[in-house]
């Protein structure tokens, strides 16, 4: 082989460009997101739940979600019965909403470490955030 001097920098070249993003990332993970649920009516819950377990809304919310569509939408069906026999009405807004109304602090947070963008907001209306209230000084 006359020409194994130029396919061996070739091969050297093509495999430094191929694995380059992950050298130059190497160390450098995003930091996990930790959702907020410090929101006035999970802070007066005695028991603090959602309509399944947190593992499982951890894994499946994203399933749960598309269920609870298909049923409404396609079925008529607004009521979701969970694992441990309770009653919930199936809506995104007035069932799941309710609690977690810090969109920016519970769901944006994850999404964004994930890189996914949900398209819920399509349909539904996108939650207005309210501003925190701060104590105001006295100016006096």
């Amino acid at each position: 082989m006359y020409d194994s001097g130029k396919i061996i920098a070739g091969l050297i070249v093509f495999v430094l460009l191929v694995t380059f993003p992950f050298i130059s990332n190497m160390g450098k993970a995003s930091a996990k997101p930790k959702p907020s649920i410090d929101t006035p009516v999970i802070n007066e819950m005695a028991v603090k739940k959602c309509v399944e377990p947190k593992e499982f809304m951890r894994a499946e919310h994203m399933q749960l979600l598309n269920n609870w569509r298909d049923s409404v939408v396609r079925n008529g069906d607004r009521i979701y019965v969970n694992t441990a026999g309770q009653s919930y009405n199936m809506s995104l807004q007035n069932t799941c909403m309710n609690c977690h109304s810090n969109k920016k602090k519970f769901c944006d947070e994850c999404h964004n470490y994930m890189a996914v963008n949900p398209y819920c907001w399509s349909c539904h209306i996108q939650p207005k955030e309210q501003p925190n209230e701060q104590p105001k000084e006295n100016m006096l």
